[in-house]
């Protein structure tokens, strides 16, 4: 992946492409091995989980960023700071997530 960025290709993180392959269904996991295996800065990877994850289903339009007519899909982290997500292992930090402006998840528990 660092080749790409480098070539000034726009990278996407997700953990449901291929099914065949890809073990974990936590986006937090993926976040961690793309910093330790593919070298990618937490600033890379934040852009690839968020608008370059949202562009390359093609809705880069509607979603993967904060912006006045997007629709509010948002993940609260409990963390000091953006390297705190990236290289702490083992536990969920994601506190609240809001989906299309909604809270649908919060300290690990769907809310129905």
């Amino acid at each position: 992946a660092k080749k790409m960025l480098e070539a000034g290709v726009p990278v996407a993180l997700a953990t449901d492409l291929n099914p065949g392959t890809s073990a974990t269904e936590s986006l937090q996991i993926i976040m961690n091995l793309a910093s330790f295996m593919q070298k990618m800065t937490p600033e890379e990877i934040i852009t690839g989980v968020t608008i370059n994850a949202a562009y390359s289903v093609g809705r880069g339009d509607q979603i993967g960023s904060l912006e006045p007519g997007k629709k509010a899909d948002i993940v609260i982290w409990d963390a000091p700071n953006i390297e705190f997500i990236i290289y702490h292992f083992g536990v969920n930090l994601a506190q609240k997530v809001f989906k299309d402006g909604k809270l649908v998840a919060s300290q690990g528990k769907l809310i129905i």
